[in-house]
């Protein structure tokens, strides 16, 4: 079966009792990954063999039986044949493919085999396993800050034809997960990079996402604010619905005032140092730390803030 992946997952179906009862052999090709497009069922009775893109070696050896069958040489010089293997990207089919064009020509160099041929696009499938593989590439090479890496796997996307704005969103998602506020200005970039395309749009907008990933990629690096919050929903889950202490919750009606809604709040504008040191965690819960900055970049900074304000808490609970 030959792309099978056109099957939907119910008529992959039919297959299954036939294969347990060794009624059939089933081979089946696909050019999409078989974690995505089959049956687990069906997927779970198969053996997956991955064909890998050809090497420049195994793309040569294609053209020679190709001149081998036709008795003939491809009329083309070193240049114009080494030119033509990169341009066939790894794909038998694609070479071949050019190649019968190009038996029918005389004396073709680089430059004339550009006019003849139009360069084919790296190939990239933004459905499923090429959108995946490569924005994983370019978000590993940012998080290793990895620039060159990075605006590499960038091109590929978008010359594959990837939608820029799905590159954003992801930008901004490692503005946050993977700097936080080791640079507050790296989310900043994110969402002007997307302004910024959205204003010009393709190609001169892309220069905008270059320059994001320029500077997200040579940022200091932190996932603190990202394991804070995971932290902090861990403990929701755990201690449940519980309430505010009163002294927290605005009392707007007579009877809230009554049953001591707001009672004891201590304005903390009109405190020595600005600062209460009154618990808002909720009664009955001790205090837990969820933010722990690793000190990078401004990171350091807020450290030194927030052992301020523990020292002036520590103060305030001694007295």
């Amino acid at each position: 079966m030959d792309e099978i992946h056109r099957f939907n997952r119910s008529q992959q179906d039919i297959f299954l009792a036939h294969l347990e009862e060794g009624t059939i052999t089933l081979i089946g090709a696909t050019t999409e990954n078989p974690s995505f497009e089959l049956n687990p069922a069906l997927l779970s009775r198969c053996q997956v063999m991955v064909l890998k893109r050809l090497e420049e070696n195994d793309l040569e050896k294609v053209l020679q039986r190709a001149e081998t069958f036709l008795k003939k040489k491809l009329p083309l010089d070193e240049s114009a044949r080494t030119s033509l293997i990169s341009m066939a990207d790894g794909d038998g089919r694609a070479l071949l493919n050019m190649a019968e064009i190009l038996f029918n020509e005389e004396k073709v160099d680089a430059d004339k085999l550009s006019a003849i041929l139009n360069k084919r696009a790296p190939i990239y499938d933004k459905a499923q396993e090429g959108h995946y593989n490569l924005i994983s590439a370019l978000h590993k090479a940012m998080r290793a800050s990895d620039v060159d890496a990075t605006l590499y796997w960038l091109a590929r996307m978008l010359q594959g034809g990837e939608n820029p704005m799905y590159i954003l969103r992801r930008l901004v998602r490692f503005a946050t997960e993977d700097i936080g506020l080791a640079d507050p200005q790296a989310l900043s970039q994110a969402v002007s990079a997307q302004q910024a395309y959205h204003f010009l749009g393709s190609p001169e907008g892309e220069l905008a996402i270059a320059q994001c990933v320029i500077y997200l990629a040579t940022a200091p690096k932190s996932n603190a604010a990202y394991q804070a919050l995971k932290a902090a929903q861990h403990s929701v889950a755990h201690h449940g619905s519980l309430m505010p202490p009163l002294y927290a919750v605005n009392a707007p009606t007579k009877l809230m005032k009554e049953l001591g809604y707001g009672k004891g709040y201590q304005y903390d504008h009109d405190a020595p140092d600005a600062f209460s040191g009154a618990n808002y965690f909720p009664e009955g819960m001790s205090r837990e730390n969820y933010y722990q900055p690793k000190g990078k970049g401004f990171e350091q900074e807020i450290l030194k803030r927030l052992q301020y304000w523990q020292a002036l808490r520590d103060q305030k609970s001694k007295t």
